[in-house]
C-alpha cells in the first residue's frame, strides 16, 4: 500500500476561520482536520475543539461517519465564534 487514499467526502461548507466575511472551503474530512489544527484557528481549548479533533481523526480512520466528524467540527466552529456556511444562513439572514 503506498498511503495513498481517497478523501472522506462531508456535505460541504464553509467557515469564516480567518475573519468575518473571510470564508474558507472544506468538503471532506482531511479539510475539516487541517483547518482544525491551523495556526488560524482562534481558540484550541475549549471541549467542542477537542472533540472534533478527536471526530476528525476517528473520521479519517473509519470508525465514526464523515457527518459526524462535519458535525463535531460544526460545533468547535461555533465555539470559536465563527459562522458556518450553509448551517448558519438563517441566522446571517436575520441579522442583515
Amino acid at each position: 500500500m503506498n498511503g495513498m487514499h481517497e478523501p472522506i467526502p462531508i456535505a460541504p461548507l464553509h467557515v469564516d476561520i480567518e475573519g468575518a466575511g473571510r470564508y474558507v472551503a472544506a468538503n471532506n474530512v482531511e479539510n475539516i482536520a487541517a483547518l482544525l489544527i491551523s495556526v488560524e484557528w482562534p481558540n484550541k481549548t475549549p471541549p467542542a475543539f477537542h472533540q472534533a479533533l478527536v471526530t476528525s481523526l476517528e473520521a479519517l480512520d473509519h470508525s465514526v461517519s464523515p457527518a459526524q466528524a462535519r458535525a463535531a467540527f460544526v460545533d468547535a466552529a461555533h465555539a470559536a465564534g465563527m459562522h458556518v456556511i450553509p448551517d448558519d444562513m438563517s441566522e446571517i439572514k436575520k441579522a442583515s
